[in-house]
This record gives structure tokens, sequence and C-alpha cells, in this order.
């Protein structure tokens, strides 16, 4: 497992570098696109990233400097904004991405169904773990 996570880090690290951007950009960059229609907030990517909104204001402004997002005005709300992905960049982002994710597809279609499911528990069940533990160490810095 820790060859994995290892591998993850440096692979974002490469994605990032071909994109043109650093980690922290493509990670918040990862949630507007995974929020698909329902744009986020800078609030709501903040609590993500597990930054302040002042870090991610400085994040979102070079992500639209870079031409990858645009804020738009929250319908319900005059004074908030969404944070919207803009369509180049989707693009740029899924030819990138696209070939390992066709790969992890046709890895996932060596499994049954049974397998699946236990590997969803574990991927869901696991995530869970590290975000709490996150959150744990955050609150106690003597950890």
């Amino acid at each position: 497992m820790d060859h994995v996570i290892a591998t993850s880090v440096v692979a974002q690290q490469e994605m990032a570098q071909r994109l043109g951007l650093n980690v922290s950009d493509l990670t918040c960059f990862g949630y507007v696109l995974g929020a698909g229609e329902d744009l986020l907030t800078a609030g709501d990517l903040a609590s993500r990233l597990h930054v302040t909104t002042g870090a991610v204001t400085g994040i979102v402004n070079r992500l639209e400097r870079a031409g990858y997002v645009a804020r738009r005005p929250d319908p319900a709300d005059r004074r908030r904004v969404r944070i919207a992905a803009l369509p180049a960049a989707t693009a740029r982002v899924t030819s990138l991405y696209g070939p390992y994710y066709a790969r992890l597809t046709e890895q996932f279609d060596g499994y049954s169904p049974a397998e699946i499911a236990v590997l969803h528990d574990w991927f869901t069940r696991t995530g869970k773990l590290m975000t709490d533990y996150l959150d744990e160490i955050r609150q106690n810095p003597g950890l």
C-alpha cells in the first residue's frame, strides 16, 4: 500500500507539472471537476483542501489566470461566487488522465461484481479513515 500511495504522490506531481500547475492547484481543480454542474464555492474548496479561505483565493486566482476556472455568480446569493471548470481546461486534463483511467477501467473489468463491491467498500472506508485521521492530527499538533 505504501508503494501505491508513494507512486500516486509522484504521479500527481508529474501530472501537475505537465499541466503547468502545482499539486495543490491540481487537487483543487480536481474537486471543481468532481462537483460537475453543482459548482463549489471558495469555502467549499477551502474545506475540502483543509486550507483557509484566503489560501484558496490564491489557488483560485492562479487557476483562473492559467485558464482552468472561472468565477460565476451564485444565483441564490449575489454575494457569493461559485467556481466553474472551463471546457478547454477540462479537455486538457481529460486527455492527460483519460488513458490512465481507461487502464484502470480495464483492470477493474477483471474483477467479479462481488470483488468490486469489496474494493468499493475498502476504498470508501479507507478514504473516511484517512480523512478522520488527518482531522485528528490537524487538531493535535503534538502528534
